[in-house]
């Protein structure tokens, strides 16, 4: 049975946290979940503190504030690594990643380095989007696409599934971007490396409570993100 590792940033997720952590550890018994908590002031870390003292599969790492979604999963991927963890999952706490799509992720985890959950594989799957935000993803994904020559449609979703070789191929420390931009990175510098990648058609149900993490900043990160990649790959720094 695969060792995998579910690593999941939270920053006030209290309402989702613990049905979150239930439906993630019931999919698989060879599941544990990291929880990476920028300090939430509705004390989510307290409540995963709390579950975690009642279940060994269940972990917790505390950061003194709010410092950025590809720092936590950074910080989660070396958590993994010390750990020896064979599979490494990027999940949300706001079940707009259904937990219920983790067996299918690991069956396809056997052939493949990378399994990415795609919005835009079979079409559009995205529920609950504005039109102007489904627009604005889908051209950013086209626009990845053409700039850095990437065969993947959703190169800027957060539910994926990484080989533990992948994250060692990877200098985490040299991993710098946040938000949709830590994503590509990711996505990109796996690919380049020749890891085999494959995208596992899910439907996005966008978060029903909470609120939304989206920002400008992110979207113009992600806009200069690819052409640096780019460059850097041409330059044989990657």
């Amino acid at each position: 049975m695969a060792k995998t590792l579910v690593v999941t940033p939270t920053y006030d997720e209290a309402p989702n946290i613990e049905t979150f952590i239930t439906q993630v550890l019931k999919q698989d018994a060879g599941v544990e979940i990291l929880v990476v908590d920028d300090n939430s002031p509705d004390g989510t870390g307290d409540l995963v503190e709390k579950l975690m003292s009642q279940n060994p599969r269940i972990h917790l790492l505390r950061r003194p504030g709010k410092m950025g979604l590809g720092t936590a999963y950074v910080e989660g991927f070396k958590y993994a690594i010390a750990n020896t963890f064979d599979y490494v999952f990027e999940m949300d706490a706001d079940f707009s990643h259904s937990p219920e799509e983790i067996p299918s992720f690991l069956t396809k985890m056997e052939m493949f380095d990378l399994v990415i959950g795609s919005r835009y594989t079979n079409g559009v799957r995205v529920i609950n989007w504005p039109i102007r935000r489904l627009i604005l993803s889908y051209a950013a994904n086209v626009y990845t696409r053409i700039i850095t020559g990437m065969p993947i449609k959703d190169a800027t979703g957060g539910f994926k599934c990484f080989r533990r070789r992948v994250l060692e191929a990877i200098d985490l420390d040299n991993i710098h971007s946040n938000g949709y931009a830590f994503q590509i990175e990711m996505n990109f510098k796996a690919w380049s490396k020749g890891f085999k990648v494959c995208e596992h058609p899910i439907i996005f149900l966008e978060r029903t409570s909470g609120v939304s993490k989206m920002s400008r900043k992110i979207v113009y990160e992600a806009v200069f993100m690819v052409w640096k990649l780019k460059i850097r790959k041409l330059l044989g720094k990657l």
